[in-house]
């Protein structure tokens, strides 16, 4: 058996059959032909079900759902290892994303070390930690592998975006029939729940990834005119269930994404237009004015949905919270303390997910308060990963941002660079949300959010022909 790599430039090729060498496959052809094998098709349905699941159970932060969660891993696993053997080939990708997951597992390794005492200061909760990334960098790699058709990826985002709306749909339907309980049957009056989520600022995280999508392709302009009006009902109900969580992170992130799509899919618009157009000279504010156009009204609508679904509680509600006496709700605090822990542990950490034992130690008050997380998971990374960490994370965000754009500016299928530039705004506002909450140490948050980071920078594998694109773009024309 041998090892195929997914060069990152260049399109991963995978044969018919491995003993065909009599008629090699045609140079220009090959780009585009890929063997699926039955495992190969099972692993993408597992990848498909663990994004839905995961959302489901709770987001996942269990100890039953997590177990299945990594069983579910553990079968993409077993699936990807038939479908080498099938192939005669193991088929890995060479996307550099994966680099910064592989050096977070070491890192939690080292902290293991039995030294004279290991350096994380919860073993077991670090060992905790390293499961469940693991499980998360084997959805990621199979993404990386598996979606490695156009096919596939219009699958992939028709099933983010029609799951994303149904639990939209939930989410607004149990808070106003049940809001204190999930599922209508967990009663759960000292939290926030919201949809499946016991965190209502998670399921506002939530909705960010799922609504990047529609907004990608409104915004990148390749949805036939028939169909615009529906995709605006799907991210307008998924944005009104977010802004219904009055999770103050989750708006400024709601925000800061259409934001986002707006500058980018303009200036890629305007490229577009004055690369095709001979006759006359393209308005240089014209995609930009159109663009500022569907974001104000998509805003607009938003307000009104909120009035028409909520009433005026829900904007009271969100007034009163912004007009609070602490409008970090102790995040201040919270936060003082994570930098004199890690002014203590600059280097290595403390260890990873070991912020709840380290936190009373080094906390000024009572020194009673358990808190899990740091309510800012740029802090918490830096704490629990020292020095060491925080490169790994920039690392990751700055390949996402840059090996994206790129993807964005090679290809010629505008679905694909539509894709490519909607999921990378919403990993974009989870980045801003982070600043705000810990909606990444939710495991559904963090599988979609690698999923998103997987067809924003994977290769060219997932895009149409040429000619094929040109014949579509020629019939949207036409109507």
């Amino acid at each position: 058996m041998t090892t195929s790599l997914s060069n990152v430039e260049t399109s991963l090729v995978v044969p018919e059959t491995t003993s065909s060498l009599a008629e090699p496959t045609p140079p220009q052809r090959a780009v585009f032909r890929v063997t699926h094998t039955i495992a190969s098709r099972f692993a993408f349905l597992v990848i498909c079900i663990a994004i839905v699941m995961s959302a489901l159970a709770y987001g996942t932060v269990h100890y039953w759902a997590l177990g299945l969660f990594n069983l579910g891993g553990l079968t993409v696993l077993v699936l990807w290892v038939l479908d080498a053997w099938r192939l005669g080939t193991m088929r890995v990708s060479r996307n550099a994303l994966q680099l910064p997951l592989l050096g977070a597992l070491a890192l939690g390794l080292i902290q293991l070390l039995p030294l004279r005492e290991t350096l994380s200061l919860d073993p077991y909760s670090t060992r905790l930690v390293l499961v469940q990334l693991a499980t998360l960098l084997i959805y990621f790699a199979a993404t990386l592998v598996f979606v490695d058709s156009p096919h596939r990826l219009h699958i992939l985002v028709r099933t983010i975006m029609i799951f994303g709306f149904c639990l939209a749909v939930f989410g607004l339907t149990q808070s106003f029939t049940s809001p204190t309980k999930v599922y209508w049957v967990r009663e759960l009056p000292q939290s926030t729940a919201f949809g499946p989520f016991i965190n209502r600022h998670h399921f506002a995280g939530y909705m960010e990834l799922t609504i990047a999508l529609p907004l990608g392709l409104l915004f990148g302009g390749v949805v036939e005119k028939d169909k615009r009006l529906l995709y605006l009902f799907v991210a307008g109900l998924m944005g009104i269930a977010l802004v219904m969580t009055t999770s103050r992170g989750g708006i400024i992130s709601l925000v800061a994404e259409i934001m986002f799509l707006v500058v980018v899919t303009a200036i890629w618009r305007k490229k577009e237009e004055q690369h095709h157009s001979s006759h006359r000279k393209p308005s240089r504010l014209k995609p930009i004015v159109i663009r500022i156009g569907l974001a104000t009204a998509l805003l607009i609508g938003l307000f009104l949905g909120v009035i028409m679904f909520g009433g005026e509680f829900s904007i009271y509600r969100f007034i009163d919270s912004v007009n609070s006496t602490d409008p970090t709700t102790g995040r201040s605090h919270f936060w003082a303390v994570t930098l004199d822990i890690i002014k203590a542990h600059p280097f290595v950490g403390t260890g990873l997910g070991a912020y709840g034992v380290i936190y009373t130690k080094y906390d000024s008050r009572n020194g009673l308060f358990r808190l899990e997380q740091a309510h800012n998971d740029y802090l918490q990374v830096v704490s629990d990963g020292g020095t060491i960490g925080a490169v790994l994370a920039l690392g990751f965000v700055a390949l996402l941002f840059y090996k994206a754009i790129q993807r964005a500016k090679t290809t010629k299928d505008d679905f694909r660079r539509a894709v490519a530039l909607g999921s990378l705004s919403g990993c974009f506002a989870v980045l801003v949300h982070s600043f705000f909450d810990f909606t990444l140490h939710t495991t559904s948050n963090a599988l979609l959010f690698l999923v998103l980071a997987a067809m924003a920078t994977i290769n060219g594998r997932v895009e149409d022909a040429p000619r094929k694109a040109r014949r579509r773009k020629r019939r949207e024309s036409q109507s």
